[in-house]
């Protein structure tokens, strides 16, 4: 008998669930989108209930669309979007918070206090906050993280601190949770990757830092036992899909993505062009510290080996074509933005755009930086307008890729994957910007199956990583085409759009 897997992906936008044959086949699929709610400027949050709700539906449905019972599915990976902060009653199981999304700028007054402070450490001496926090976590102060938000709800939130102390609270990113409500509170578990990512996990160590607990005034208790990405984390309760079902392998979105394209040699590099903009590069056992406000961070962990990755990381990718379409209703789907490339055969009409609409990531980390328009004139059409928003992501890669060269990790070939790479046109771009090869894949939803990967070896289907590399391929090839001057002279123009920004 056939034996299936599920990957379920709790994005920033959607929740999906796909399911895949033994060989990598997908059979099933469903998607649920939701919305975010942004109460003040740079405020983001989602019901938490409505990423369970949009989870579980999309699961039955997946179930339903490839025509199999769920006793029939060996194992299921589950993937997220990373950073995002829930805090839940033990007991019931519900949220006292609305979950503090990873792009959510609330904490950008603490952040800066952070950068002055020092920390206490266990020998009784002290050092700067920053200096330790990158040296323990790998990361660089930024409301980004999970750290600062799960403060701010033990500060803000009527008796959440004092609920926590008693042991009557658990925080997690988006996969606990849904880990603690499909296994109806049985387990309270993470995995490696999406610790790495709270800022409060020593990645040396592979455990949570006290000195940071100590630091952000969070007790343990709140905490999820962690776990490697390949691991048992719970059975699903059978009410819930009409089987019991193992949850064998948990990974954070981009390092899933990371395992979807196979990239599990030293030098690999993924960038994944969802919600945002994420690039990581595999560098192996030992993890690199970047000198450019790049992170270091956990690629994966399987029987408990730690791969390491350096990441650069971009808040605005698809959300800004979604804002073309939602706001300004320049298009009336993201399938539009190829139309309107191909009108204005890539030329923006000096029109460049600083899609900053909550903040610059890697690697300038400016949380009071907004966005940017510069170069309208009277004649810009709204074609070349979305032409510089497609084009504004390819020219926040090249400064990610750039530093990434500065770190010692240089990029010969990038792999792609995320629903903007189905434009043939941004593809091209970006390999013409950045100089070097671009690969899309045959699957560009790497996200899920890299949870699936992971699901697979975890239930016994794949003996390891290596095997179930075999699985990826290229669709399809992008080799640069622009001149070196043209593009140094898009790069400099691009940069001077940056410092507008900044300024």
């Amino acid at each position: 008998m056939t034996r299936y897997i599920m990957a379920l992906d709790q994005g920033t936008s959607s929740s999906r669930a796909i399911v895949y044959t033994g060989s990598g086949e997908v059979v099933g699929h469903a998607q649920e989108d939701f919305n975010t709610s942004f109460p003040r400027d740079g405020w983001v949050e989602q019901d938490p209930e409505t990423l369970w709700d949009t989870t579980l539906s999309s699961a039955r449905l997946a179930l339903v669309d490839a025509g199999i019972d769920a006793a029939d599915v060996a194992g299921i990976g589950i993937t997220n979007q990373r950073e995002t902060t829930v805090v839940w009653d033990r007991h019931t199981g519900r949220s006292i918070y609305p979950a503090i999304v990873w792009q959510d700028r609330r904490t950008a007054d603490r952040c800066e206090i952070m950068s002055a402070e020092t920390v206490s450490l266990e020998t009784g001496a002290s050092a700067p906050v920053a200096e330790y926090i990158a040296q323990t976590t790998g990361l660089v102060i930024d409301p980004y993280f999970s750290s600062t938000k799960l403060a701010w709800i033990l500060e803000n939130v009527d008796g959440a601190r004092r609920r926590a102390v008693a042991g009557d609270l658990c925080f997690g990113t988006v996969d606990s949770y849904l880990i603690w409500r499909l296994t109806q509170g049985a387990v309270h578990a993470t995995d490696a990757t999406n610790a790495s990512r709270t800022q409060l996990f020593d990645i040396n160590a592979q455990v949570w830092s006290n000195v940071l607990l100590d630091y952000f005034s969070i007790p343990p208790a709140l905490l999820p036992e962690v776990r490697d990405n390949v691991s048992q984390f719970g059975v699903v309760a059978d009410n819930w899909l009409g089987a019991s079902i193992p949850i064998t392998g948990v990974a954070g979105d981009q390092q899933a993505a990371l395992i979807g394209q196979a990239c599990f040699a030293p030098g690999e590099v993924k960038s994944t062009y969802g919600t945002g903009c994420f690039v990581i590069s595999n560098t192996g056992p030992v993890p690199v510290a970047s000198s450019q406000n790049l992170l270091t961070t956990v690629a994966y962990r399987v029987e408990g080996q730690v791969t390491y990755g350096l990441e650069g990381s971009l808040f605005t990718a698809g959300v800004a074509i979604k804002w073309l379409r939602d706001q300004l209703g320049l298009i009336e789907s993201a399938d539009e933005t190829s139309r309107a490339y191909q009108a204005t055969g890539g030329d923006s009409g000096g029109v460049f755009v600083v899609p900053a609409f909550t903040g610059l990531g890697a690697p300038h980390w400016r949380a009071d930086a907004r966005g940017l328009i510069t170069g309208l004139t009277l004649d810009t059409s709204k074609d070349q307008i979305i032409t510089a928003f497609l084009q504004a992501v390819a020219f926040q890669t090249q400064e990610l890729l750039r530093a990434m060269a500065a770190d010692g990790a240089a990029v010969g070939a990038l792999r792609v994957d995320g629903g903007m790479v189905v434009n043939d046109e941004f593809c091209q771009f970006l390999a013409d910007i950045l100089g070097v090869v671009v690969e899309r894949p045959r699957d560009i939803e790497t996200t899920a199956r890299g949870a699936a990967i992971l699901a697979a070896i975890g239930a016994g289907l794949y003996e390891d990583l290596a095997s179930a590399a075999k699985m990826w391929g290229s669709e399809r090839t992008f080799e640069p085409a622009m001149t070196e001057q043209q593009r140094r002279d898009l790069i400099a123009a691009y940069g001077r759009a940056v410092q507008q920004a900044l300024a």
